[in-house]
């Protein structure tokens, strides 16, 4: 349920953000993204029939701008009955917009061994050990000494041996 309501005020945010400068595929792109979400979310299996319906009237009324018969049909489909254009448009609530976490990437003398999800704004005391604890970079590491750790926060860690 949460992953299904983050993902769908992320669209609303990207796609509010994509009309407002005229990118219409990257709204198509979000509006594909959002369905396959929607597709792979089993309702009656995690009581979040509430969550389901929330990102069905969302796609519906970001559809609308680009197909808006097809969207007052599926407006209709869903119980309403008032005009999908009368409707105000969605409010994405920028608490579900963020990332609680980011993958990292891990590189040993600048080719990629293996990547790890931390939380956002890890520091590099908290992410190092991680990324040494992976099986690829422990091995390319061996028994070297570490020269130097280019850490990027949120981005990567590399190891110079």
């Amino acid at each position: 349920e949460a992953e299904l309501r983050q993902v769908t005020h992320k669209t609303i945010a990207g796609v509010t953000g994509d009309y407002e400068r005229f990118h219409f595929n990257k709204s198509v792109a979000r509006l594909y993204e959002l369905t396959n979400v929607i597709s792979a979310f089993d309702a009656t299996a995690t009581g979040g029939a509430w969550a389901m319906r929330e990102a069905l009237e969302t796609l519906v009324r970001l559809l609308s701008p680009m197909a808006p018969h097809l969207a007052e049909e599926l407006w209709r489909q869903l119980g309403h009955d008032t005009l999908l254009a009368d409707t105000l448009w969605p409010e994405a609530d920028a608490a579900l917009t963020v990332d609680d976490t980011v993958t990292v990437v891990v590189q040993v003398k600048g080719k990629l061994r293996g990547t790890i999800e931390v939380s956002t704004g890890a520091s590099q005391d908290a992410v190092e050990p991680a990324a040494r604890a992976i099986p690829n970079v422990a091995t390319a590491i061996g028994n070297r000494p570490v020269q130097k750790v280019i850490f990027v926060p949120d981005k990567l860690v590399n190891f110079v041996v």
